[in-house]
């Protein structure tokens, strides 16, 4: 009988252990993303927070909150300058502060994201614990140069195509809710060419590197951190790999189809990845390079590090 009771009593110490350890890892998952203040994704041009029950940020908000951050997804015109977009976005940080009574919050901005939190951090650092821009247009893009070197301002192939964009901003807004935000495509176009970032630059030069490594990590009490796509096809499914495959052409260096590789650069830089311009936001619908780090994974990881910073 002794024999039995002592191998009954080493089972359930085993059992015991296991139990604490699984407990201790659901533990540990559900405050790997728990950052002290609230996390704020910002989308790029022609986004939106959720499009007819598919989000923007694609799966990103509920993984970081099943891992205990905060997180709220913000809502600013999908076609406007990055000074309009920013004031949007300081009004929704200073909501989301009264509503959780935090004293600051962390920014992510994908693509044109990118320059508008930079101009909320620019205005009012005070409100802003970090700022990481992934894919940021942080200084212009090829892309857009060309574009609005066919559609001189004024002339009716411009007038043309701003209808068109505005329509099909229209058609963002009814599936996404956003019809209350003002549209002007070619204000956010002029924001995005390369001469319209040198301007937004030159009021707004935290953290910008000199060249295409890293800037200043910190600046103002305010960390940046930025991250960015180089490689324009990446999955035989994805419907976006063609188009961005095409524009990737007119860079002539590492790019994600939309954005440079060294135009992306802001702060300290953690690293360039098999994505092109959607995949950086795990679209579309999480389709990826089968072969590199999956977005979601690197949003997590970059929560996780405003954790330790205690941001």
């Amino acid at each position: 009988m002794s024999r039995f009771l002592a191998h009954l009593l080493r089972r359930l110490s085993l059992l015991l252990a296991a139990s604490l350890l699984l407990f201790g890892a659901t533990a540990h998952a559900q405050t790997y993303a728990q950052t002290r203040y609230p996390i704020v994704l910002v989308h790029g041009i022609f986004g939106f927070d959720s499009f007819l029950g598919l989000d923007y940020f694609y799966g990103i908000p509920s993984a970081l909150r099943q891992d205990g951050a905060r997180v709220f997804v913000a809502q600013v015109s999908a076609a406007n300058s990055h000074e309009v977009r920013g004031e949007q976005l300081l009004t929704q940080v200073k909501n989301i502060m009264a509503i959780t009574g935090a004293s600051k919050v962390n920014l992510i901005g994908h693509s044109q994201g990118g320059p508008t939190i930079r101009y909320v951090a620019g205005v009012a650092p005070q409100l802003v614990a970090s700022v990481t821009s992934i894919g940021g247009v942080n200084r212009g893009s090829r892309v857009a140069d060309i574009v609005r070197g066919t559609l001189p301002p004024g002339t009716l192939s411009e007038s043309i195509v701003n209808g068109a964009a505005t329509a099909f901003v229209a058609l963002i807004n009814l599936g996404s809710g956003g019809t209350g935000n003002p549209q002007m495509p070619t204000a956010a176009l002029d924001s995005l060419t390369t001469a319209g970032s040198q301007a937004f630059n030159n009021r707004f030069p935290q953290a910008l590197p000199a060249g295409c490594g890293s800037g200043a990590e910190l600046v103002n009490g305010v960390r940046y951190y930025s991250w960015a796509g180089i490689q324009p096809v990446t999955n035989i499914l994805d419907a976006s790999d063609g188009p961005l495959g095409i524009l990737s052409l007119v860079f002539g260096e590492a790019n994600d189809g939309l954005v440079s590789a060294c135009s992306s650069r802001l702060g300290r830089h953690l690293g360039d990845y098999r994505q092109n311009h959607l995949d950086e936001v795990n679209q579309i619908v999480g389709l990826r390079d089968w072969f590199s780090v999956d977005p979601v994974t690197l949003y997590r990881q970059h929560a996780n590090r405003l954790k330790q910073y205690g941001l």
